[in-house]
């Protein structure tokens, strides 16, 4: 039997949160001055969590020597932390809805001050390894977080509430970049990770104090082969897409791993369907809006970091290349952040739009400001124009206002479509879509981007092609174009 539940077709509130509403309005004010107050601590820890994605990548030059190794073992270190945080989101969404979604939070954190210390102490790559896929159960954080918010944020603000927390991985992954550049250059490559083990215990107090456990669980049994399932295709899958470009695109060993991810795939679903506590409800998980949304979380998800990888490496391209500005790579990354910053900003107003637009048109409107931002972008480098930095920079602005609007609708529409106490399952797996579509577009750009290169004058170093930066954009361009399609093939009555 499938634990699948049909939404409710009226806007009545359920039980246990028309009780919440009461409670709200019963006691002057303080369940709601307790709930802003958790609010702010779950995104400040979800911002931190989602630093985890991008505090290496200033180190990645220097790993091979301060691991002793090769820089293509060094690079396991950013493939590692995707890898865990992919194959922990829909899992951990799932434990919270089991035995209570505080006690997976405060475990994320845990794993990740646990991994920050073995990477700060380790003298060797496989403990470095270790303390980053540990690092990668942050991942998970933001979605169980968003999950946990339909508990004890009143309704009147549960759309700007989770879409604050939605948007903190945006955030998370600009300013992780001139964060991570300066603590480096400024006290050495372990101070990141001290900093990193210092802002996890911090996050740790604040969720266990403001916070309280979790009331709807579905209890149950865990399904442990179906975790494991999902683990191997997620990591048949990543493997591939983030080691192709050293390994060869059409070399066997890239095909085979692509060719098991699909097989184990159509098995894991066999097995999933005949379970009557499945690790995911595909019943639910196959629902129209659900589709729907994790295509436009996807899609969306590559194009801004499509457009994260691009407009950086032209910063700090030198003047004498193609579109190069010559920024240093503490200014590319200080240059970068306003993009986070305006994501974050733009999840209240996609929360306001939501509600007076329904989430049909507030997914298609920020889609289609995505497509207008990158089609500039592709207009400008395809009419060769040197264009300034302030172009370049409003450009990935203009993306960050897309996506955090974005980020803010679709667990609006994925809690309307799911059962409160599947929510963190479901949340976890559009999260999931999210990281899918961070790994594709590192994987698609990153081997657009190394193919197209030209020659730095007076240097043997090179740097991507104008053909390159145009390449890569216009794959951006037509993720935003699938991302505009989903939104509009929503069903019309979806509105919060």
């Amino acid at each position: 039997m499938q634990r699948a539940v049909e939404p409710p077709e009226s806007k009545s509130l359920p039980r246990d949160e028309a009780d919440q509403e009461t409670r709200f309005s019963a006691d002057g004010g303080e369940s709601a001055r307790k709930a802003r107050i958790g609010v702010i601590v779950l995104c400040a820890a979800g911002i931190a969590m989602s630093l985890t994605h991008t505090l290496i990548v200033p180190l990645i030059p220097m790993l091979p020597t301060m691991l002793d190794t090769s820089a293509g073992n060094a690079s396991w270190a950013v493939t590692v932390t995707m890898a865990v945080g992919a194959v922990a989101t829909p899992i951990v969404g799932r434990l919270g809805d089991m035995y209570g979604k505080r006690r997976l939070l405060l475990l994320c954190i845990a794993s990740v001050g646990v991994g920050s210390l073995v990477c700060a102490l380790s003298p060797s790559l496989p403990l470095f390894l270790a303390g980053r896929g540990l690092q990668g159960l942050g991942v998970a954080f933001v979605s169980v977080g968003i999950s946990v918010m339909r508990e004890f944020v009143p309704s009147a603000s549960l759309g700007a509430a989770v879409g604050m927390m939605s948007s903190s991985m945006a955030v998370g992954g600009a300013l992780g970049l001139p964060f991570a550049a300066f603590l480096a250059e400024t006290f050495g490559w372990r101070a990141l990770f001290w900093v990193s083990a210092a802002g996890s215990v911090a996050c740790f107090v604040g969720i266990h104090a403001l916070i309280v456990p979790s009331r709807i669980r579905t209890g149950g049994r865990f399904d442990l082969i179906g975790a494991l399932g999902l683990g191997t295709v997620l990591v048949l899958l990543l493997l591939p897409l983030s080691k192709g470009l050293d390994w060869g695109w059409t070399r066997p060993i890239t095909l085979s791993l692509f060719g098991l991810s699909v097989l184990t795939f159509l098995g894991w679903v066999a097995y999933e369907r005949r379970r009557r506590n499945p690790l995911l409800d595909l019943r639910i998980a196959s629902r129209r809006v659900i589709v729907l949304a994790n295509v436009a979380g996807l899609m969306s998800g590559f194009a801004f970091y499509g457009m994260e990888l691009a407009p950086i490496q032209m910063l700090m391209a030198p003047t004498s290349t193609p579109h190069g500005l010559g920024a240093s790579m503490l200014t590319a990354g200080l240059l970068m952040a306003p993009s986070g910053l305006v994501a974050f900003v733009s999840s209240n107003v996609g929360a306001r739009m939501v509600t007076s637009l329904g989430a049909r048109r507030t997914l298609v409107s920020a889609g289609s400001l995505l497509f207008i931002a990158l089609s500039a972008m592709l207009i400008a480098l395809a009419v060769e124009w040197e264009f300034p930095t302030v172009y370049l920079v409003g450009i990935t602005c203009l993306v960050g206002a897309s996506v955090g609007i974005t980020y803010a609708t679709l667990p609006t529409l994925i809690m309307e479509a799911t059962p409160v106490e599947q929510t963190g399952e479901a949340n976890g797996l559009n999260a999931l879509m999210r990281i899918i579509g961070l790994a594709t577009s590192a994987a698609v750009v990153g081997m657009i981007l190394a193919h197209n290169i030209s020659p730095v004058p007076g240097s043997a170093l090179s740097v991507p092609s104008a053909s390159g930066y145009i390449w890569a954009t216009a794959t951006a361009l037509g993720a935003s174009v699938v991302a505009v399609i989903a939104a509009i093939l929503l069903p019309r009555y979806q509105r919060t």
